[in-house]
């Protein structure tokens, strides 16, 4: 699935060694390649080694150009004089991950001679290679370890991951259906400096648009959608009439977002002119199907749900918007109840998920239907971008998903429970200093790495809040940033 995210292998040598080197240097490549394209879910594409700068400027300004092309792996075999680098690294736009192996993983005690050292000096052109990087002030990822490891293909893999977000960025298109709910903070931030910073290309659109298109829905559209939602969910109510309501809003979104080419939308409850009900189950509907969604016009949370869905493409564990609703607060066993009104992705339940018909009690429309389960159990981090006036800055918290405590037989909608790491108090607080949103995208397959790497990518400031996190540190950190990005 994501084999069409290609990322080229990019070999770095000279040509002081001779030809027969130069020849053994791109018989190991390939070799190298070849087994990190069967090994790696993305395309891992071989090209040919570069000795000159001419040439590696040629090869950066082509991976540039390339559509298709993710991020650049380089590796230097031999020793690459790291100056023939310095044009072509300084207009490369792409993520770039420097890969610290070399071809043997022993030393062969033996037989070892100048040959074999003129010919893997990984230990020597690699650092030659990360000097020129630190000095041009470059964010790349370093990842160090043989190539033919599993650790070092995972975390090669973790970084093609957040090169698919960056990638994908560069592409998204967000629609808002309807403003941001009145009044609210934190949702609103800066459209044009995210399209500078991010590639997120967001406007509104009225609300009337879409009611057109829920118009032109015909029966038998919604009757063929009923019978996949009573093949895949429990219908446990006899309100048919808002079912059918929700089916046609998902058809009409689904041809809204394909006639924009948008990969994420916002609604709100205070825009809702010419709908019967605010659209839930069909907004489910639609994360589940990999578009991004963010409620009360919350365009960053749409856009990362909708990166992270692209970015576990073929993983199983589930990403969602979430929103922090309540807490649980026994001694000992804090916890946050995580929900929405609605619009909870049915990707992370952990049971067939069962469609009912209840009111809202809010907006003043006709009771909607969704779906409701209870989340999965795991390891879970909850993500969330905030706009700091010169800057964005994505916030991490890594929590454990639980089983509930008790049964919540009165409340009808999607839910999940979780313990943020280090503890309550700590995660809470922190959470509050870093400016963090309610609203946050939930995901059971990505890790802080994969944002890390993609906060770099980005260049935006990340903060993580896991199980080392102290109060006292935070809030250094936090006025630490402060001063360092207003110089950047």
């Amino acid at each position: 699935m994501l084999k069409k995210y290609v990322f080229w292998f990019i070999t770095g040598s000279q040509h002081l060694y001779g030809e027969e080197t130069l020849k053994q240097v791109a018989k190991d490549s390939t070799e190298i390649v070849k087994e990190l394209d069967n090994s790696l879910p993305c395309k891992v594409l071989f090209k040919p080694t570069v000795t000159t700068p001419d040439e590696i400027t040629a090869m950066c300004i082509a991976a540039n150009n390339d559509s298709e092309c993710a991020g650049i792996i380089t590796w230097m075999h031999t020793f690459s004089p790291s100056k023939m680098w310095i044009n072509g690294l300084k207009i490369l736009n792409k993520p770039m991950l420097h890969l610290h192996t070399q071809f043997n993983r022993d030393i062969p005690w033996q037989s070892i001679d100048m040959d074999f050292m003129n010919l893997n000096q990984a230990a020597h052109g690699d650092r030659e290679h990360g000097y020129i990087g630190t000095r041009l002030r470059l964010n790349r990822k370093v990842i160090s370890g043989f190539w033919k490891e599993e650790d070092t293909q995972k975390r090669i893999e973790i970084w093609m991951r957040a090169a698919i977000g960056a990638y994908e960025s560069k592409r998204l298109k967000i629609a808002r259906l309807g403003d941001n709910m009145r009044e609210v903070a934190v949702t609103e931030g800066d459209k044009v400096e995210a399209q500078i910073k991010f590639g997120w290309a967001i406007n509104g659109y009225g609300l009337g648009d879409f009611v057109e298109l829920v118009n032109e829905v015909t029966n038998n559209e919604v009757d063929t959608l009923i019978k996949e939602y009573n093949d895949s969910y429990v219908i446990n109510t006899d309100n048919l009439e808002s079912i059918k309501e929700q089916a046609k809003y998902e058809i009409a979104l689904k041809n809204f977002m394909k006639k924009g080419n948008f990969g994420a939308f916002t609604t709100t409850f205070e825009d809702l002119h010419g709908l019967k009900q605010l659209p839930g189950l069909s907004s489910q509907r639609l994360m589940q199907a990999g578009f991004g969604f963010g409620p009360e016009g919350d365009w960053k949370t749409a856009a990362l749900v909708r990166i992270f869905k692209l970015m576990t493409a073929d993983l199983n564990g589930g990403t969602t918007l979430m929103e922090d609703y309540t807490y649980h607060l026994e001694p000992g066993r804090e916890a946050i109840l995580g929900s929405h009104m609605l619009e909870i992705c049915p990707s992370i339940s952990c049971e067939k998920a069962k469609i009912e018909v209840h009111d809202l009690g809010i907006g003043g429309k006709d009771a909607p239907a969704r779906l409701v389960f209870d989340g999965k159990e795991g390891n879970a981090i909850c993500v969330t971008l905030i706009d700091m006036g010169n800057r964005f800055r994505m916030i991490v918290n890594e929590v454990e998903a639980i089983k509930s405590y008790y049964d919540m037989p009165k409340l009808p909608v999607a839910r999940v429970m979780w313990k943020p790491l280090p503890d309550f108090k700590t995660a809470t607080e922190a959470w509050i200093y870093a400016g963090g949103a309610h609203h946050t995208a939930m995901t059971y397959d990505l890790t802080t790495e994969h944002l890390r790497d993609f906060a770099e990518m980005m260049d935006i400031e990340l903060i993580v809040i896991n199980k080392e996190t102290k109060i006292e540190e935070l809030k250094k950190e936090l006025q630490y940033n402060d001063i360092i990005w207003k110089f950047k």
